[in-house]
């Protein structure tokens, strides 16, 4: 399928920097609390099975994140050489890129799923799952793992699309998922409808149809909307290698995270079966709302990547600028929200004291951080999209190995399971700062006139 044309008006190089920030963001953050939203009413649905089938999927929450955090990483390699490209007008280097990533992400998620399945039970038990929690969890992910290839090929066609100049399709991808998870769940899990009740494991099987749905949506950006199949056999190692020189560090810096939620569970689990679930109910709510900050994040690469090849350092900066205020402006309504709102959100999940009173404490304390915990991420996409990977690589370690494990361990043996909840806040924060910082020096540094970047379609070299 031929490419209609070499050139394509770059969107991002003009016009006002907070209206793209509204409209690349708000789209995202719908897509975002539409699945999230879904997990939650998804959540709702396995707590009416018993505590251990939510305790099963909190354990699976890090693995889960991990992988989601992984394939963004690899699809932010691609968006940024999408974002480069359109900034130079190139619409055959585009097609190129997007055609030669979808190629590298069935591959990789194909391997990771068939992997995943072999040792599922091993790494849940090193998570710190056990007995029945550990039965739930094996049922959900050994179903789980059939639909994340189409998952992973959904997530990153959402950059892909946004850092090509189309803010709006994503949404739709984004939302089909939950609607089918929140219709089709309850059919699976309860046997409503004449259907056999599965329980975990209708939950497990109506994400793999959710994920099929999303994929079959990106496929028709792809190929029929946008037509930007080009496949070519002596570009796509170059092109590979170029998507992984990004893809591979931010693809590590976003398993920080999951990363750092393992190790909370871990941390966790010698509290009991209540203070996981507890846990993994206020985690699920704190998703809803850094969701918001996590939306604002995501118009850095289009923005900056786009700004960046075009040769405006003026507008690279505002753009960073204007993110960071919509994360602190939105990091305190939420923490107000969570704070006036936590024991009504949590009782709509399980009615055990001792979950609900974890719960809210983690309510309590964590969502303080969410505006810091924005600008790190706005920072870290802001490295990636100037295609300086290892410095957004090198915070993630920082964070959590110098900054959060430390307060985590001294946390724990001072104020209990609680404890761990503030040395997640304080981390979000020491972090937060520091990110921002970085970058700021980083771009000082920075030429600014045309930042080093070829104009000619043919494949450029790494800067890292």
């Amino acid at each position: 399928m031929a490419v209609e044309a070499s050139k394509t008006e770059p969107r991002y190089l003009s016009g006002s920097i907070p209206r793209h920030v509204l409209h690349l963001s708000s789209v995202m953050i719908l897509g975002f609390l539409a699945m999230t939203l879904g997990n939650l009413i998804e959540l709702y649905y396995i707590g009416q099975i018993s505590i251990n089938a939510l305790a099963g999927i909190a354990f699976m929450f890090p693995i889960v994140m991990a992988l989601n955090g992984f394939t963004r990483g690899i699809g932010i390699g691609a968006s940024t050489l999408v974002a480069e490209a359109m900034g130079q007008s190139d619409r055959q280097r585009t097609a190129r890129v997007v055609t030669h990533c979808y190629f590298l992400i069935i591959c990789i998620t194909l391997t990771i799923a068939l992997l995943l399945s072999l040792t599922s039970a091993a790494l849940l038990e090193l998570i710190g799952a056990q007995g029945e929690a550990l039965a739930a969890s094996l049922a959900y992910s050994q179903i789980w793992y059939f639909g994340f290839p189409a998952m992973g090929m959904a997530m990153v066609s959402n950059g892909l699309i946004r850092a090509f100049g189309n803010p709006s399709f994503p949404g739709f991808i984004m939302t089909i998922a939950p609607i089918i998870q929140v219709t089709l769940g309850p059919v699976l899990i309860f046997g409503w409808l004449g259907v056999a009740p599965l329980g975990i494991k209708g939950a497990a099987w109506a994400f793999v149809m959710a994920s099929i749905a999303q994929l079959l949506l990106a496929m028709y950006w792809y190929l029929i909307k946008a037509r930007l199949f080009n496949f070519s056999a002596q570009a796509i190692l170059s092109d590979c290698q170029q998507i992984l020189a990004v893809g591979i560090p931010a693809a590590a810096t976003n398993l920080i995270q999951p990363v750092s939620l393992a190790v909370i569970t871990y941390l966790l689990a010698t509290f009991g079966t209540e203070v996981i679930a507890g846990f993994g109910i206020a985690s699920r709510i704190e998703a809803v709302v850094s969701m918001v900050v996590i939306g604002i994040a995501t118009s850095v690469v289009p923005l900056v990547g786009q700004n960046f090849a075009g040769g405006r350092p003026d507008r690279v900066k505002q753009s960073l600028l204007v993110c960071y205020s919509a994360c602190l402006t939105w990091g305190i309504t939420a923490a107000l929200i969570m704070w006036l709102g936590a024991e009504l959100f949590v009782s709509a999940f399980n009615e055990a004291p001792a979950v609900q009173k974890v719960a809210i404490e983690y309510l309590h304390i964590v969502p303080l951080s969410i505006g810091f915990m924005g600008i790190m991420t706005v920072a870290t996409h802001g490295f990636n999209a100037l295609r300086r990977p290892m410095p957004a690589l090198g915070l993630s370690v920082a964070r959590l190995l110098l900054v959060y494990f430390p307060l985590a361990l001294i946390g724990r043996v001072l104020l209990g399971y609680t404890g761990v909840f503030w040395a997640t806040a304080l981390a979000n924060l020491v972090v937060g700062i520091a990110a921002a910082l970085w970058l700021k020096a980083v771009l000082e540094r920075t030429p600014s006139t045309g930042f080093g970047i070829t104009s000619k379609s043919e494949t450029t070299p790494n800067v890292l």
